[in-house]
């Protein structure tokens, strides 16, 4: 990794040169605008709107629109009078219980590694102090020429800032159905209840992809010529509309509970009786495999063609009993 920013976090007489990284990376795959015909790279260019003319990166100024055509131009020199904290200092404003921070609230994380000899032991020191005491230090900080609300905590043995949005940046969430007057029942909070229950677990981030990106590069890899076909992946069914809230939580609960028995039975080393999602796509073979039989005689009705498969088989098993035979 490379540093992208050096300061110092500073609390009360206590300074701490650090490094900053950028602890997240983006794993989208990125794409340019190219000339269908041809392939090549779409250059757009800067053109001032009221004389048509290319304007220079030293020619373009910061602009605040104030409506009605009006425009403010804001030139570096306003830029350098505004009061900024330094550019260079992490400054520690309290130490808080970290639930009293809402996780909305939470924008980039990045993480700090002392810069130099001098910087590990008050590093560490932070470092305990923080873990010992369960708490954050809310701190300011100014990254790219911007003043921001950060928070330092410990991730893994190592300090991490997150930076904030200020809180008049959250919007509030006015919806109309807020001043529904909708009754919950408490036999239906109780089966929700037991739906969250049966379905609890330790997040393992590891288990989950990004299966979007995934299918994205494969269609890539074909197009160089890494890979022959494409995987498709599986679908899921579309959910149908809830209609009697209690049965689908009550269906819910027995078939989460069903496929945790079936997955603590696989990893245990044992079989699993129950596979509440196989049985449900299951189901919907049937209508799906109606039209191949019937494709042959597409007037013949249903009945019509399942007596005439009943009398063959009688014919070629005349021993075996009715029953099995149209079982079968």
């Amino acid at each position: 990794m490379r540093a992208i920013w050096k300061g110092a976090v500073s609390f009360g007489l206590v300074s701490i040169s650090v490094k900053l990284y950028s602890a997240t990376e983006e794993k989208d795959i990125r794409f340019h605008q190219v000339h269908k015909a041809d392939g090549g790279r779409i250059k757009y260019q800067r053109v001032c709107a009221i004389d048509g003319e290319q304007v220079s990166y030293d020619q373009i100024a910061k602009g605040y629109d104030m409506g009605g055509g009006e425009m403010v131009v804001l030139t570096d020199e306003d830029f350098k009078n505004l009061p900024l904290t330094s550019s260079r200092a992490i400054e520690v404003l309290e130490f808080v219980p970290n639930e009293q921070i809402d996780p909305i609230l939470y924008d980039k994380a990045y993480y700090l590694e002392p810069d130099g000899a001098a910087g590990v032991k008050p590093y560490l020191l932070l470092r305990e102090a923080l873990a010992h005491v369960d708490r954050v230090a809310v701190v300011k900080v100014a990254l790219r020429q911007r003043e921001t609300l950060a928070t330092v905590r410990v991730h893994e043995g190592v300090l991490v800032l997150n930076t904030m949005l200020w809180p008049d940046e959250v919007r509030e969430p006015a919806f109309d159905f807020l001043d529904d007057a909708v009754q919950v029942r408490p036999q239906e909070v109780k089966m929700a209840e037991s739906l969250v229950d049966s379905m609890s677990g330790d997040f393992k981030p590891e288990e989950f992809t990004d299966a979007y990106r995934e299918a994205l590069q494969q269609v890539i890899d074909v197009k160089v010529g890494k890979k022959d076909t494409v995987v498709q992946p599986t679908t899921e069914e579309p959910i149908a509309p809830t209609v009697d809230l209690m049965a689908a939580l009550r269906e819910s609960v027995e078939r989460a509970r069903a496929a945790r028995g079936g997955a603590e039975e696989k990893r245990t080393g044992g079989h699993a009786t129950v596979t509440p999602i196989k049985k449900a796509a299951k189901k919907a073979e049937p209508q799906e495999a109606a039209p191949k039989k019937s494709t042959a005689k597409k007037a013949a009705p249903a009945k019509a063609a399942a007596k005439k498969s009943t009398t063959a088989k009688k014919t070629t098993a005349k021993k075996t009993p009715a029953k099995k035979a149209k079982a079968a």
